[in-house]
C-alpha cells in the first residue's frame, strides 16, 4: 500500500505561526502534526508521497527521503483548486491510503481503516451536517454518495479526509471537471469510485484533532498529556524536587533544586528548569529552554530555545522559538467580567469558548523587566516590550 499525505495548505487561521512554518509542522505534544499520523501508518505502507506547496522546503528538510526506513517522495501542488488538484498527478501501482497532513487521527481509528479488507473512508457523526461533506450510506454502511455541505439534512456522517482506495482513483481524478465552486473536488471522484467499488464508511471511535486556531495547540496538548499514566525520567533531577502526577523528562534535561511540578507535564531535550520553579498542569516545554528561579508556568506551550527569567508568570500561552522573557513579566489570562475570550481571525471575531487565554509571543520577541500583557494579545516576531510597560 502507498500513503499519500496532503500537506500543501497554508493554515491561514493559525497565523502568526504559519507565517514561518507550514501547518503540518506545528508541534503538538512531542512531535509535529504530520508526524503523529506517519507514526501510526508507516508499518502498513511500502512508500509515502507527501503533497506539498506552502513552504515545501521545510517539510522536505524535516523528513528528507524516508521515515523509519519507508521511502518518502514529494510532489508540488501547482494548482490551488483544492483537494482534487492535490492528487491529480499522483501515480501508484498499488492501493493507497490518502489522508490530510494537518489533522491528527487516533492510532486505533487509523488501524481500523488500514486493516479493513476492502476500501473505506473514515467518518464522524455530526450535529451540523450542513458544514461538512456528508456521506449517504445503506443499511450496511456502504457509501452511496457524498454531498458537499448539503443545505438540507440528508445524513449525519461527515467526511474526515481519510480514504483507503484502489489506485483506480487517480484515473477518476484526472477526469473530474471544475465544480460550481470553481474547484477540482475529490468528492466528485469519490462518487464515481463508490459506483464502481464497494466503499465502506467507518465511524471513528476516538477523538481526532483538527488544529484550526492557535488556541487549539493548547487543547491538543491536553489530549496527549491526559493519556500519561506514568512518569519517564531520562536525565537529572536534583535534590528536593517534587513531582505530583506524571512528567516526561527527556535526555539532557534538568530539574534543579526545589522545582515543583504539579500535573502532567512534558519537558523536551536539553531544557533546564529551576531552581525554585513551579510548572503546572498541561505544560509542554520543548528543547533547550531555560526557565529560571521563581517562575510559574501553567497550561502553556514553550517552543525551542526560549528563556523565561525569574519572578515571571506564564499562563495559558504559546511562546514560539528564541523568545526571551525578562524579569518579572506577568500575563493576565482572565477577563475581569469572566466572559469567554474572542479572537480576530481573518477579520472575523471567533469564539474560543475559553475563559482563560493569554497570549502568543512569536519568534525572537523580547520582553524587558517588569512588563505585563492583557488577555489574548499577539506579540509579533522580533518585537521588544519596553520596561514597566503594559501590552493592551
Amino acid at each position: 500500500m502507498k500513503a499519500v499525505i496532503l500537506a500543501a495548505g497554508e493554515g491561514s487561521r493559525l497565523r502568526p505561526f504559519t507565517n514561518t512554518i507550514p501547518k503540518p509542522l506545528i508541534k503538538i505534544y512531542n512531535k509535529p502534526i504530520i508526524e503523529h499520523n506517519l507514526e501510526n501508518i508507516y508499518k502498513y505502507v511500502r512508500e509515502i508521497e507527501i503533497i506539498v506547496k506552502y513552504k515545501a522546503e521545510l517539510i522536505e528538510e524535516y523528513f528528507w527521503d524516508n521515515y523509519k526506513n519507508i521511502p518518502i517522495s514529494y510532489k508540488i501542488q501547482w494548482d490551488d483548486k483544492w483537494t482534487g488538484a492535490a492528487i491529480k498527478w499522483v501515480e501508484s501501482d498499488m492501493d493507497v491510503i490518502i489522508l490530510n497532513g494537518d489533522s491528527i487521527f487516533d492510532k486505533d481509528d487509523l488501524k481500523s481503516i488500514l486493516e479493513y479488507p476492502g476500501y473505506a473512508a473514515l467518518v464522524k457523526k455530526v450535529d451540523t451536517p450542513e458544514k461538512y461533506g456528508i456521506f449517504e450510506v445503506n443499511q450496511d454502511n456502504v457509501i452511496q454518495k457524498i454531498t458537499e455541505k448539503p443545505p438540507l439534512f440528508i445524513w449525519d456522517l461527515a467526511n474526515l479526509w481519510v480514504y483507503k482506495l484502489s489506485n483506480r482513483i487517480f484515473d477518476m481524478v484526472e477526469k473530474i471537471e471544475l465544480s460550481d465552486r470553481w474547484e477540482y473536488e475529490i468528492t466528485d471522484a469519490l462518487n464515481e469510485f463508490a459506483d464502481v467499488f464497494p466503499f465502506k464508511a467507518i465511524v471513528v471511535q476516538w477523538k481526532f484533532i483538527d488544529v484550526w486556531y492557535p488556541w487549539d495547540i493548547l487543547t491538543s496538548n491536553v489530549y496527549y498529556l491526559d493519556k500519561l499514566s506514568e512518569s519517564r525520567i531520562d536525565w537529572v533531577i536534583e535534590d528536593w524536587v517534587t513531582i505530583k502526577w506524571n512528567v516526561i523528562l527527556e535526555e539532557w534535561a534538568i530539574l534543579k533544586q526545589w522545582t515543583y511540578i504539579e500535573g502532567n507535564v512534558y519537558i523536551w531535550k536539553d531544557s533546564q528548569i529551576g531552581p525554585n520553579t513551579y510548572i503546572r498542569w498541561n505544560t509542554v516545554i520543548w528543547k533547550e529552554c531555560k526557565i529560571w528561579n521563581a517562575v510559574e508556568v501553567k497550561n502553556s506551550s514553550i517552543w525551542d530555545n526560549t528563556n523565561i527569567a525569574h519572578l515571571s508568570y506564564i499562563g495559558d500561552s504559546i511562546l514560539w522559538n528564541h523568545v526571551n522573557i525578562g524579569w518579572w513579566f506577568i500575563t493576565a489570562n482572565l477577563r475581569h467580567d469572566k466572559a469567554n475570550i474572542k479572537s480576530l481571525i481573518k477579520w472575523e471575531l471567533v469564539e474560543t469558548w475559553l475563559r482563560k487565554l493569554w497570549a502568543i509571543i512569536w519568534d525572537n520577541a523580547k520582553t524587558w523587566v517588569h512588563s505585563s500583557i492583557m488577555p489574548w494579545r499577539v506579540i509579533k516576531n522580533d518585537a521588544m516590550i519596553l520596561p514597566s510597560s503594559i501590552v493592551k
